[in-house]
């Protein structure tokens, strides 16, 4: 049961004095868990990033050849202190990645060892600034978008799920969990099959996609507009990344405090444990590679649109 993880998490990060310190003894129990933790400093404070490796039986970490599989908790921060008093909305993806790598953790313990690697990360920061935003106001980072992809895309991910709270919009008027289309190197493809069938496994409803635009898909700080940055780790990689958006039915703002529903975040923690097992055992695909080769050869690289872009030409016109 995912939901077990889910609250002992929410109740470890509803804290003003919560760091990666207190995130690693989480996992002190479980020794072949390895949990890293780096304050790193930017323009408008600080924040420590967690990386959480769980290996695998036959994992390319223990010298085997299983998938290794990414994780991704993105969000501005877990609170917005001194502005806002507790958790706030925003928590949720970091909230969701570290239940799923606990879960992860307790199954090993149990004899249930997925098949390949999997890495988990993401970011603490209990006093995050806000930041205004159509149509309500979202979570800042005291770190920019360059600083997070460098510490939570991490090479090795073959495949990655980004799990990001997304209520603050009109797009999506769902309660629960939603996935994305597929993005890869610019383009964005279509919603992998496998993951919808997960997704109605795990959910026993209807799967629910949420659409994305072009503009989310390129890097922030370019002007344009983003339904937010749960697609942000596809600018810095070429696998294939998909989004895991906990959903509301209503607009919350990513400051709201109140907002977080565990049921609702223990459907992704299941959602990306079951995806976890399918990718790292070669059940699950994230695109169809020879389409993928199809539709690069007909149109190109659309590597540009994990790029800035031509600022220069913009300002200069």
């Amino acid at each position: 049961m995912a939901l077990q993880q889910t609250i002992t998490v929410l109740n470890a990060l509803d804290s003003a004095y919560v760091n990666g310190e207190q995130v690693r003894q989480l996992f002190a129990e479980y020794s072949a868990v390895n949990v890293e933790v780096r304050k790193v400093e930017g323009e408008k404070g600080s924040t420590e990033f967690v990386k959480i490796t769980i290996p695998g039986s036959k994992g390319k970490l223990g010298g085997g050849s299983a998938p290794t599989f990414g994780i991704v908790g993105r969000l501005g921060g877990i609170g917005a202190r001194p502005s806002r008093t507790g958790i706030v909305s925003d928590a949720d993806g970091a909230v969701a990645a570290i239940a799923s790598a606990l879960k992860l953790a307790d199954m090993q313990t149990k004899g249930d060892v997925l098949t390949g690697d999997v890495l988990v990360t993401t970011h603490i920061c209990p006093d995050a600034p806000t930041l205004p935003h159509e149509p309500v106001d979202f979570m800042d980072s005291p770190v920019d978008i360059l600083q997070m992809n460098e510490q939570e895309v991490l090479p090795e991910m073959e495949a990655i799920l980004s799990i990001d709270t997304t209520k603050g919009n009109r797009v999506v008027n769902h309660k629960g969990i939603a996935i994305s289309p597929t993005v890869k190197e610019g383009y964005i493809l279509r919603v992998s099959e496998d993951l919808l069938r997960i997704k109605e496994m795990t959910t026993g409803q209807f799967p629910v996609t949420f659409p994305v635009t072009t503009q989310d898909i390129t890097p922030y700080g370019n002007g344009l507009y983003h339904i937010n940055s749960i697609l942000q780790p596809a600018v810095a990689t070429a696998a294939p990344v998909v989004g895991l958006a906990i959903t509301a039915q209503s607009m919350v703002p990513g400051c709201g405090t109140g907002a977080s529903h565990e049921v609702d975040i223990a459907q992704a923690v299941r959602f990306a444990i079951e995806t976890a097992k399918e990718v790292t055992q070669g059940t699950c695909s994230f695109y169809n590679e020879e389409e993928f080769a199809l539709i690069s050869g007909l149109y190109g690289s659309m590597k540009v649109l994990q790029t800035m872009g031509n600022l220069a030409s913009v300002a200069g016109s």
